[in-house]
C-alpha cells in the first residue's frame, strides 16, 4: 500500500454509516487500516455494521454508536464516546442525509411537485441534511481546534451543482411524472459553499475541508430509471457503490493534504454537459 493513501493510526467517524454510501465507505476506510466511529440513527443498524467490521480487523478499532444529528445530547455523547475510545479524531465524514422522495407521505397524485411538496417533509429534511450537517460539524470543529488538526468531508450531490433533469424519472408507459423533490436539492445545494466555509476559516488552523459530490449510485433502481440514467449519463451506466471508495481513501488520506475547500465530483460526466 502507497504510504500517502495509508490511513493507519487515524480516526474517522461517518455518519450516515449504515447507509448504501455509508457501508462501503466504513469497509473501504477499515480496509485501508483506519480506527472507525460509525453511527448512525438506528442502533441495530449501527451494529449490523460494525458487527462484521470488527470481525475483519482488530475490534478495538471499530466503535458503533446509534446517534440522532438532530438532537444535540446525542451528538455530543458521540463525541464524547469518541474521545473517550480513541483520544482523538482525525477525520469526519458528513454523510447522513435523507430524501423525502422515499417517504410514505409523498405518494399521493403528483407529491414531489413544488408546489404540492409539503412543507412539513421540507422543514423535517432541513433539520437532518442542514442543521443536522452544522450540528455535528461544530462539535467536529471544537474537537480538531483543542488538538490542532482535523479533516472534515461533507457529502453533497450533483443537484448542489446543477439541477434535476426531471426527464430522468419520466418513465415510458406511466401516465403520471415523478418529479425529484426540493428538499434534497435545497437542502444538498447549502454543502459545497458550507465546504468553503469552513476550509478558509479552519485553514490556518490545521483543519482541511472538502466536499465530495457521488451521484446515480446504484441501489436495485428499476429497470426504466436505469435506461433513463444510461441514455442522459456521458459514461451510459450508473456508478457502482465500490467506484467511490478511492475518492473517499483519498480525501481521507494524506495524499489530499494540499487539498481544501474543493469540490471532488464522481458522477460519470453528470455535470458535464
Amino acid at each position: 500500500m502507497s504510504s500517502e493513501f495509508d490511513l493507519t493510526g487515524k480516526v474517522i467517524l461517518v455518519t450516515g454509516a449504515a447507509g448504501l454510501i455509508g457501508r462501503e465507505v466504513c469497509d473501504a476506510y477499515a480496509a485501508y487500516g483506519a480506527s472507525l466511529v460509525v453511527t448512525d440513527v438506528t442502533p441495530g443498524a449501527v451494529e449490523a455494521l460494525a458487527g462484521p467490521l470488527r470481525a475483519r480487523v482488530n475490534g478495538d478499532r471499530v466503535l458503533g454508536v446509534a446517534a440522532d444529528v438532530t438532537n444535540q445530547t446525542e451528538v455530543e455523547a458521540l463525541f464524547a464516546a469518541t474521545q473517550k475510545a480513541f483520544g482523538h479524531l482525525d477525520v469526519l465524514v458528513n454523510l447522513a442525509a435523507i430524501d423525502a422522495k422515499f417517504d410514505a407521505a409523498v405518494s399521493a397524485v403528483e407529491p414531489t411537485r413544488f408546489e404540492n411538496f409539503p412543507i412539513e417533509l421540507w422543514e423535517r429534511s432541513v433539520a437532518v441534511n442542514a442543521t443536522g450537517l452544522v450540528r455535528v460539524t461544530q462539535a467536529a470543529a471544537r474537537t480538531m481546534l483543542a488538538q490542532g488538526s482535523g479533516n472534515i468531508i461533507n457529502v453533497a450531490s450533483t443537484y448542489s451543482l446543477v439541477a434535476p433533469n426531471q426527464g430522468l424519472y419520466r418513465y415510458p408507459g406511466e401516465s403520471r411524472q415523478t418529479y425529484k423533490p426540493v428538499d434534497y436539492v435545497g437542502t444538498k445545494s447549502m454543502v459545497p459553499n458550507f465546504t468553503r466555509y469552513l476550509a478558509t476559516l479552519y485553514g490556518r488552523d490545521g483543519i482541511r475541508a472538502n466536499c465530495i459530490v457521488p451521484h446515480g449510485v446504484f441501489n436495485k433502481h428499476p429497470e426504466a430509471f436505469q435506461a433513463n440514467f444510461a441514455r442522459l449519463s456521458p459514461l451510459g451506466r450508473m456508478c457502482r457503490p465500490e467506484e467511490l471508495r478511492g475518492p473517499f481513501v483519498f480525501l481521507a488520506s494524506d495524499a489530499s493534504s494540499y487539498m481544501t475547500g474543493a469540490t471532488l465530483v464522481v458522477d460519470g460526466g453528470w455535470t458535464a454537459w
